[in-house]
């Protein structure tokens, strides 16, 4: 895609959505702190959904310390209004255990007195702050010019086609800053934001399509696409059956006729060791006599020899 087609269908985005959102602007008194943990929780959500968890935070516990050392089932709970609180909550906790570990406090305010650039790869480094959380803290903290890029805004960007799928795959939409000013920045990101969350809820409105058909009617082609199911796996087929090696005559277990229904299968009887002793020793003799019965045998005939006849 051209630099021109793609700034003008970026700005034909934003005459859009002025047309059916009102931008929003969080509380001028957040300290920069403030703003990171409350971009944890705006990360593909609704502004109502965030603000609405950001509260529930500071009402629930204590401080900071504490929402700290809680679990993050615990957090995500708490935060039950986001899409995704269990992944809010691990963002929220990894960002002030970093900050506790490395400040020993919560107060990050000395990133202002920095260098910008430096200011921005200091926030980059904390554990837990996706590119988005650190836009937010640029664009509303840091006074830069950034806009907040989270997945669901990569995912309309790419519907509407502002950015390919190997671009999406970078997470980078070039030329969003030249072609929106910094003094339309916060707006253009916060009506953005709000498409970009209500399309993750509700993908198959009919109202939220109507309006990315309006910004570029050939998306309908890539909103098919989206929707398609994946194909469904086919049944596997019943396997073929081998040739077998056995006689075409049933075994027994096979001929057997099946028993009747209820009845209780016979017990095989277990042989006493007398006559497990007696069925060896007839294995062992030549006749199958056992030793006792041939030993008698042997005695009558020799009793017969010594008979004279009269």
């Amino acid at each position: 895609m051209s630099n021109p087609n793609r700034s003008e269908l970026i700005n034909t985005t934003y005459k859009v959505l002025k047309e059916h959102y009102q931008p929003g602007q969080p509380p001028a008194d957040r300290s920069l702190f403030e703003h990171l943990l409350y971009a944890c929780c705006l990360e593909n959500a609704r502004p109502e959904a965030a603000d609405e968890a950001f509260a529930k935070l500071q009402q629930t516990f204590y401080d900071w310390n504490e929402v700290r050392v809680t679990t993050v089932k615990e957090l995500a709970e708490t935060m039950s209004s986001l899409p995704d609180g269990a992944a809010a909550a691990k963002r929220l906790k990894q960002a002030l255990q970093h900050i506790f570990e490395t400040q020993y406090s919560f107060d990050i305010e000395y990133l202002k007195k920095q260098n910008l650039g430096k200011s921005v790869k200091d926030i980059e480094a904390i554990r837990g702050v996706t590119p988005f959380v650190a836009d937010y803290v640029t664009q509303h903290g840091l006074g830069g010019h950034a806009i907040p890029l989270s997945q669901s805004i990569i995912d309309v960007l790419m519907i509407v086609g502002v950015v390919t799928e190997a671009e999406a795959k970078r997470n980078r939409v070039p030329g969003l800053e030249r072609a929106i000013p910094k003094a339309k920045g916060i707006e253009f990101a916060s009506l953005l934001h709000q498409l970009a969350a209500e399309f993750l809820q509700s993908p198959a409105s009919s109202k939220l399509r109507a309006l990315l058909l309006q910004i570029a009617p050939d998306a309908k082609e890539r909103l098919a696409k989206r929707s398609a199911k994946p194909a469904e796996t086919p049944p596997p087929e019943p396997e073929t059956k081998r040739a077998s090696s056995r006689s075409a005559r049933p075994t027994a277990l096979e001929s057997a006729p099946p028993a009747a229904e209820g009845a209780t299968p016979k017990r095989k009887r277990t042989q006493t060791p007398e006559e497990t002793g007696r069925a060896k020793a007839k294995a062992e003799s030549p006749s199958g006599e056992t030793p006792a019965a041939a030993a008698a045998k042997t005695s009558a005939t020799k009793q017969l020899s010594k008979k004279k006849p009269r």
